[in-house]
């Protein structure tokens, strides 16, 4: 199974480019399903119902998503009624919305799991434990199991990488927004890259404004932050993965440069 998953959509240099260039990548890496990071598509500050829908229209299958999901109160009530949009499993209970979504890939079945860390984080519950539980969860049969770890620390997602080492296909983080070079497949079969980088605008800082973000560190009275704009790129990875075993076969990661 070929899985692709693009990193951070950010505000609507990111959305833009995914609109724009979805097919040409389904059929670029030949994808059977399609991951997104979408917490940051509205202006760079969680979701609204209709652009997750014109995302989920174009072919992306599943998002994910991470501490910005419900910056926007709409986030709330629509995330119970849209079980391809995930938010952290490992957020306390009673929570909104689900952290797994399982289904089928041409007759394969899959599991795509939400976790958010919690160095330098909000609070969370244990994502290690809570890993641990959604895969007790699921049926053996599901072989396919795809984590997006949205995490600040790298070694807190390093670790994790380690300890779902063989039963999972892949661990990929997010968060960050800035490409990782250390994807590979760890010794038991799953692949992992510490941050797969943000799709979006990379004129700025992390896809904002870079004037903006830089009087939140010269001032007090700093203003609240633009995305930015130019130099707009789609960062994710592509996943080779044996449907028979679950074990990952390949993973590399990709910045494609888009012109609007």
């Amino acid at each position: 199974m070929k899985v692709l998953v693009i990193g951070d959509i950010v505000a609507r240099p990111g959305r833009t480019a995914v609109l724009e260039r979805i097919e040409d990548l389904r059929e670029r890496y030949k994808a059977d399903l399609i991951i997104a990071n979408a917490e940051n598509l509205a202006g760079g500050y969680s979701i609204t119902p209709p652009l997750v829908e014109e995302l989920l229209a174009v072919g992306v299958d599943v998002m994910t998503s991470g501490n910005h999901i419900f910056d926007k109160r709409e986030a709330i009530a629509y995330i119970n009624q849209q079980p391809k949009l995930l938010r952290p499993a490992n957020y306390p209970p009673g929570t909104p919305g689900n952290g797994m979504w399982v289904g089928q890939v041409n007759g394969v079945g899959v599991a795509v799991i939400n976790l958010i860390g919690r160095v330098f984080m909000g609070p969370a519950d244990d994502p290690f434990r809570a890993a641990d539980a959604l895969l007790r969860e699921l049926d053996p049969s599901v072989r396919v199991r795809l984590v997006d770890f949205h995490a600040e620390a790298t070694s807190e997602k390093c670790a994790l990488g380690w300890y779902l080492d063989g039963r999972v296909s892949a661990i990929f983080g997010t968060h960050t927004h800035v490409q990782t070079a250390d994807e590979r497949i760890l010794p038991q079969g799953t692949a992992y890259i510490t941050d797969i980088g943000m799709t979006g605008s990379h004129a700025g800082v992390i896809g904002m404004d870079r004037d903006d973000v830089i009087a939140r560190f010269l001032t007090v009275t700093h203003r609240r932050l633009e995305s930015a704009k130019g130099d707009v790129r789609i960062c994710g990875i592509a996943l080779d993965i044996d449907e028979q075993t679950g074990r990952a076969r390949g993973i590399s990661r990709f910045a494609i440069k888009h012109e609007s």
